[in-house]
Order: structure tokens, then sequence, then C-alpha cells
């Protein structure tokens, strides 16, 4: 396999993890109507854990299960509190905001790895432009105040981006099934610890369970799966703007399932999304060699 047909592999992980992701975005809103966001997350993890455990117990390397553990530990921190921030800022703010807030990790992202001493190419940086643009014209209509809720959000968007960098540290010594296991775990422990503060009711529980299945399940055991054996193959400049085509998926998914309409600006702004996605994976021409007579 060449190396751009690896990348092209890993880059597609990815869009189908913002795929997953995206569809889900409707049942964390639903969630939050029946539960606070301590028992939602601890329900979503928790449940991802017990359906990853079986498999990634068959799977995992087991030479590498210490360093598994600590970049599991590690990651599982930093995805909770991502995750908490996100939950309570929702409740504060647009849905349209929330997602547009959120995806700001893929600026955050080249940010900090230009602090520890990465090297961004001007190609991601004009890739990222082009996303934020599209982004703005999908989710934001008439003007961008700063409320609350969105200040909450953007500490949720920069913890999102130390979990992108956090992986991309540890995923080529630990083992990926291993790795998003102990993590979910973390989360779900982490949540649970708190739960107690919201006094959730079994018939609340009840009536929150289809939408904790979906994050649970699809959104946290195969999602966060999917993004670490996806960011294997990828910078992470470019596998945080892959992911932020959640934003994109959500919108599509209330168009396709809700019925909800997109205008022309909407539409534009997916498109110019999508266009620099692949854009950025596209190999760059090789210079030829001058001969000399």
């Amino acid at each position: 396999m060449t190396q751009a047909s690896h990348s092209w592999k890993h880059a597609l992980l990815l869009v189908l993890t913002a795929l997953i992701w995206g569809c889900a975005f409707v049942a964390q809103s639903v969630g939050a109507d029946y539960v606070g966001p301590y028992t939602f997350l601890a329900a979503r993890y928790l449940i991802a854990f017990l359906v990853l455990l079986p498999i990634a117990h068959h799977r995992a390397d087991a030479s590498k299960r210490r360093a598994s553990i600590k970049a599991g530990l590690f990651c599982g921190v930093s995805l909770f509190l991502g995750s908490l921030f996100q939950q309570i800022g929702i409740a504060y703010t647009t849905t349209a905001k929330s997602g547009f807030i959120t995806a700001m990790y893929m600026i955050i992202v080249p940010l900090l790895s230009v602090f520890l001493g990465q090297r961004i190419k001007p190609k991601v940086w004009l890739a990222v432009a082009m996303s934020c643009i599209g982004l703005y014209l999908l989710c934001i209509h008439g003007t961008m105040s700063f409320s609350f809720g969105d200040a909450i959000t953007l500490v949720c968007s920069l913890f999102f981006a130390l979990h992108i960098l956090i992986i991309n540290h540890f995923v080529k010594q630990a083992d990926p099934w291993t790795l998003s296991a102990v993590q979910l775990l973390v989360c779900g422990v982490l949540a649970a610890f708190f739960m107690p503060t919201e006094a959730p009711t079994p018939h609340a529980l009840y009536l929150a369970l289809p939408a904790v299945l979906y994050a649970g399940v699809l959104s946290s055991a195969v999602g966060y799966t999917l993004q670490t054996f996806g960011q294997q193959g990828l910078d992470p400049a470019v596998a945080s703007l892959i992911m932020c085509l959640e934003s994109v998926f959500s919108a599509l998914a209330g168009w396709v399932f809700l019925h909800q309409t997109l205008t022309p600006i909407e539409i534009f702004g997916c498109i110019l999304m999508f266009f620099a996605i692949v854009w950025i994976q596209l190999p760059e021409p090789q210079k030829k060699a001058v001969r000399s007579v």
C-alpha cells in the first residue's frame, strides 16, 4: 500500500467518525431534556466501555498494555472535560453556535502544535481558513454575539483539541483497542462520581435510554475507537480538520431525517468544507528535477 492510499484510508475512517458524531448531536440534545450532564455522560460512557470491553480483551496487543493504560488515562480525563463542558454549554446557547464553537478545535490543534515545536504547512492553514468560512456559513446566521454558554463551549473545544494531541502522542506506542476502552471507563467513572448531585430518577433514565444507547454504542464505543485508528496515519492538524465535518453531517442529518431545510448559503458552506478536506488530502505535485546538459 502506497503512502497516499494509506493516508486516504485513515482519512476515510475519520470521515466515518465525523458522520457518526454528527448524527449523535440530536441524541445529545434529546438526552439533555431528561437527565443532567453527569448522568448522561456516566450512562453513555459506561455503556460504551461494556460494549467495547470484550472486543478489546480479545484483540488487544498485550505487549502494549502498560502504555495503552497510561494513554487511556490521559485521554479519558481530557475527553471527560471536553464532553462535560459541551453538554453544559449546549443548555445556554443555540445548537448551531455550539456546533460552530466546538469545531474550533480545528484551529486550536495547529496553534498548539506550533507551540509544541511542530511545523504546520501553509496548505494546512489555508484549508483551516476555508473550513472556518464554510462552517460559519453553515452554522451562523445574523450577528455573532458571545454569551456565557458560548464561553463554556469554547472551553470544551480546547479540551477536545488536547484530546486529539494526546492521542497523536501515544497512538504509535499504544494499542488502539485498549486505549479506547480505558478512556471510556475513565470518562464513565468520573461522571458517575458526580452523578448523585443530579439525583436522576429511574423514569428519567428510561426516557433518555434511546439517546444514551446511540451516544454510548455508536458515538462513543465505535466513534472514539475509529478516531484512534484513524489518527494513526495522519498529522493531528489534518485529523482535526477532517473531524470537524461532524457539523456538516449534523446539518445533513437534520435535512434528511428531520426535514429541516438548508439554505443556498448553508449548502455552499458544506461544499466549501468538503472541498477543503479533499484538497488537503491530495498529494502535492513533485518538482521535476532539472537535468544538466
